[in-house]
């Protein structure tokens, strides 16, 4: 499986081109929206049309949480990460996700992401 991250998410909904043949090209490749993710897209919603977008987009997609043990993680890391390297709280549980399934982490933020111990990252384009 491979976990969208917000960024890419994005990209996947305003039809960019690089990002749908990205997702042409995994064939059959599970994929997973951290619900994280789904409330940044839910968050960026301007009118209810937009919102009844997103909802239609996300459901295409396995919907995954962070556990206990990601959130504990995710405290760890923030407290160490936050003020040297400025690591967003919702970057921190969307890593540590990822980090708990053992799965990659499709996204461009390498810079907040990189600091996240055991994360996968790829840059999908």
């Amino acid at each position: 499986m491979i976990l969208l991250d917000t960024d890419v998410a994005i990209d996947t909904l305003r039809n960019y081109p690089p990002a749908i043949v990205w997702l042409q090209r995994l064939g059959t490749t599970p994929l997973g929206l951290p619900g994280l993710v789904v409330m940044e897209l839910l968050q960026g919603c301007q009118n209810r049309q937009e919102q009844s977008r997103v909802e239609r987009f996300c459901s295409r997609y396995s919907l995954i949480w962070p556990d206990h043990a990601d959130c504990q993680r995710g405290l760890a890391d923030y407290v160490a990460f936050h003020l040297s390297h400025g690591v967003g709280l919702l970057d921190v549980l969307i890593g540590e996700t990822a980090v708990g399934l053992n799965e990659p982490l499709a996204t461009f933020n390498v810079k907040h992401y990189g600091v996240i111990p055991g994360l996968k990252t790829i840059q999908p384009y």
